[in-house]
């Protein structure tokens, strides 16, 4: 394998190779740094990189190979979303309203480290994390390495970009309303939300209102469930679950979207949905289309959550006065809703579940988008207000699964005519992430994204 093809390998590979040391971590580290000084000017992926650090950790991965560790991520070169802490690094959230550097790693990055991961850098993020796309006013806009044109995607869009163009092995993101499932699927990435409680969020206490948590962004099904056997709590192995077939399933396809969106998936979108029915019928799977029914209350629950969990967390950062215009927009518009409102919300999640989920269905299929991510820029200088109505109006699928805490995922649906990857996303019930890794593994194999690499 030439550097270009290990920058692509994946993490699961990439341990592989480590232990048998036909490749050494530092090889790995030296690769990547590489790749980011030639080719991170342009797409904005990394806040900071730690080159030093870096590649002694990767020196150390390579004396723990050579003594016959197995750890299970040992000497993989990831990326870390700038929402979660790392010892001696400071948070910035996208901005500059943040303290000091953290005490601390974060408990998600701890267990990384733990695992044997080396930790590149940190990646973009908008500020706050709060739009599904990734454009700081103080670190610049990130772009999509398929389209430079266009958005990654948010609110992980730095490690969605990073981990696309073969700038890390894989990249944590996180996902309080579709931030790690949006970005993924903007970037012909595999991106599961695993059920909320799934994966610990120290030194964060029920961010984003109970809604948000932390994950992996990779190029394949079996990366996620490595770097996931890494972080979560309980449940059976992810990795050992994405390599079975699931048993024949029914799916339901909807493709109607929330009533708040005001607005329909277009032609392309559609016809991604269309095209991974397809391939699940041709596994053998039962496909039918029967539509979710998005009661009012539902779309009050997550949009009041959401909200206030943006309030909230602005305004625990040591400097909100800060924040830009807009952040600060949406700050007084989340901290209007009353703290009682958000309690019912949270109180109604399992019923509101229920409610949505259609009975005998093993798992639905529903797009990603309604559209193509927007071009870089295009809501610049927009108040919060429109910026809320057009995130909404791109992407009214995902929130619902954070407020009801079952598990969803973005998986690639293939590409278009001119190469931009598309996406869909299947969700599951609460416990069903073992389902839903299965039946992506399998759609990966018959559609072969991973085989696909964006011309830098």
């Amino acid at each position: 394998m030439d550097a270009t093809d290990l920058a692509f390998a994946g993490a699961a590979r990439q341990v592989e190779l480590v232990r048998s040391r036909e490749v050494s971590a530092r090889e790995l580290a030296e690769i990547y740094l590489q790749r980011i000084d030639r080719y991170d000017g342009d797409l904005n992926a990394y806040r900071i990189t730690f080159d030093e650090r870096a590649l002694a950790e990767a020196d150390q991965a390579d004396g723990r190979a050579k003594a016959g560790d197995r750890r299970p991520l040992l000497g993989v070169p990831i990326a870390i979303k700038d929402d979660m802490d790392v010892a001696g690094e400071r948070t910035a959230w996208g901005g500059d309203a943040n303290g000091g550097p953290a005490a601390a790693d974060g408990e998600v990055v701890r267990r990384l480290r733990t695992a044997g991961a080396v930790i590149l850098g940190k990646t973009n993020v908008p500020e706050l994390t709060i739009t599904p796309w990734t454009e700081s006013p103080t670190f610049g806009v990130t772009r999509n390495p398929w389209d430079r044109l266009r958005t990654s995607g948010g609110s992980s869009g730095g490690s969605a970009t990073a981990v696309a163009a073969g700038l890390a092995g894989a990249a944590l993101g996180s996902d309080g309303a579709g931030s790690i499932r949006i970005p993924a699927g903007c970037c012909g990435l595999f991106g599961l939300k695993a059920q909320n409680g799934r994966v610990p969020t120290h030194p964060h206490v029920e961010p984003w209102t109970g809604m948000s948590m932390w994950g992996p962004l990779s190029r394949t099904v079996a990366d996620s469930a490595l770097f996931y056997d890494a972080i979560k709590d309980g449940a059976p192995s992810f990795a050992e679950a994405a390599g079975h077939a699931p048993g024949r399933l029914r799916i339901a396809v909807s493709v109607r979207t929330p009533p708040a969106s005001g607005i329909q998936a277009d032609e392309e979108q559609i016809g991604a949905v269309h095209a991974v029915a397809a391939h699940l019928r041709d596994l053998g799977h039962e496909v039918i289309e029967q539509e979710l029914q998005y009661a009012p209350a539902l779309i009050t629950n997550v949009v009041s959550r959401y909200l206030r969990g943006i309030a909230d967390s602005g305004r625990a950062l040591p400097h909100p006065e800060r924040l830009s215009r807009r952040s600060r927009g949406y700050l007084r518009i989340g901290g209007a809703i009353p703290r009682s409102v958000v309690e019912r919300a949270k109180a109604a999640a399992s019923a509101d579940g229920e409610k949505l989920w259609p009975a005998g269905i093993d798992l639905v299929l529903t797009p990603m988008f309604t559209r193509r991510p927007p071009p870089v820029g295009k809501y610049e200088g927009r108040p919060a207000a429109v910026l809320l109505s057009s995130s909404i109006r791109f992407v009214p699928y995902c929130a619902a699964y954070n407020h009801t805490g079952q598990p969803a995922a973005s998986i690639p649906a293939g590409f278009a005519p001119d190469g931009f990857p598309l996406a869909v996303q299947l969700a599951a019930p609460r416990e069903g992430e073992a389902t839903l890794l299965g039946l992506a593994a399998q759609l990966e194999a018959a559609i072969g994204w991973a085989d696909r690499r964006p011309a830098l």
